[in-house]
């Protein structure tokens, strides 16, 4: 900002509360508030939805801290699903042996599936993203009245919440809720925005559900080349929780996590991968690599690592940060080489 006295007023509030290492971006949203103070055509209603969203946000935030450690699953699907429906007993199931690999679930804390993944979990291992509705929903006795149950106004936030707490993504059958967080988990992969995760379809054996949208997947999108012929490998679909939960388990057996420093990519991993495997990559994903430059790192080495695994090998490319399908197909080419 121009202003001296502005400037000099966020900078003293910036040395009151800022946190030491991130002055700069609390410099930045106080800037952005005195900005929209002075702004004479923002109405009141924008400044109390940019309000609420914040302290969504904010309550959000600093209730997911507490677990940074712990890898989560988001579960989505139907809230219409009865208590004795195999897709009911299915979430649960799911849910209890996810738990027993230290995961955690997220729910949208609601009835049906949602519920079904609270109980599987129990309230210890639990998360309830809930949202505000014309009809009220109230969250199932799983998750209510816990501490770790966040009610959102705005979907938007909520959905925000759900992609950037979660490490996978699992869908049970549902309606156009389901439908959408679908597509945004996939949208958000396939376009770079989310980390690599798995994003699981799964169902009943005698379920024809994600069979059929399968079909439409393969037939309309692929087959009128309107998404990439890879972005079938942005996803999985299985009819067994044993499938799906080894599915999550192995795409976290060697890789952990991802970041771009530079014009590079990182892919932290549990343990070092050998010249041979990493020969391999530069052969097999070679369509995807800007470069056939791939250096394995293991010691610390001043890297301005933000993420909670600091102090773990990693590999660093350069990717063309377009082809997602090809870079999870490589992630789990990784995970089954070690």
């Amino acid at each position: 900002m121009n202003n001296k006295e502005d400037n000099g007023l966020i900078n003293k509030l910036v040395d009151m509360y800022a946190p030491e290492n991130s002055k700069d971006v609390f410099r930045q949203i106080l800037s952005t508030v005195i900005k929209l103070g002075k702004d004479e055509t923002v109405r009141k209603g924008d400044l109390k939805l940019i309000n609420h969203a914040f302290k969504e946000f904010s309550t959000a935030f600093s209730i997911f801290s507490k677990y940074q450690t712990k890898r989560k699953v988001a579960i989505f699907g139907s809230a219409r699903t009865k208590d004795n429906a195999p897709e009911y007993q299915m979430a649960r199931k799911f849910s209890e042996e996810i738990v027993k690999l230290g995961f955690m679930v997220i729910t949208g804390a609601g009835g049906g599936i949602m519920k079904a993944g609270n109980e599987g979990a129990g309230t210890d291992n639990s998360f309830g993203v809930n949202i505000k509705l014309p009809f009220e929903q109230i969250p199932n006795s799983f998750i209510r009245n816990d501490p770790k149950c966040i009610t959102f106004k705005y979907f938007f936030a909520r959905k925000l919440t759900f992609i950037k707490e979660s490490d996978a993504t699992v869908l049970f059958p549902g309606g156009f809720g389901t439908l959408d967080e679908a597509y945004e988990s996939l949208t958000l992969f396939q376009t770079g925005k989310c980390r690599p995760r798995p994003i699981i379809m799964i169902e009943p054996e005698d379920s024809c559900f994600w069979d059929e949208w399968l079909h439409f997947f393969k037939k309309n999108l692929i087959g009128n080349s309107l998404v990439s012929e890879h972005d079938i490998s942005l996803f999985s679909h299985h009819k067994r929780v044993e499938d799906a939960v080894q599915e999550i388990k192995d795409f976290y057996r060697v890789y952990n996590s991802m970041r771009y420093v530079g014009k590079n990519t990182i892919l932290y991993l549990t343990k070092p991968v050998n010249n041979d495997i990493i020969n391999e990559i530069k052969h097999r994903f070679s369509d995807i690599l800007v470069d056939d430059k791939i250096e394995l790192v293991l010691e610390e080495d001043g890297l301005d690592r933000e993420n909670i695994w600091a102090s773990i090998p990693y590999l660093s490319f350069r990717f063309n940060r377009k082809d997602f399908g090809r870079l999870n197909e490589m992630i789990r080419f990784i995970n089954k080489s070690v």
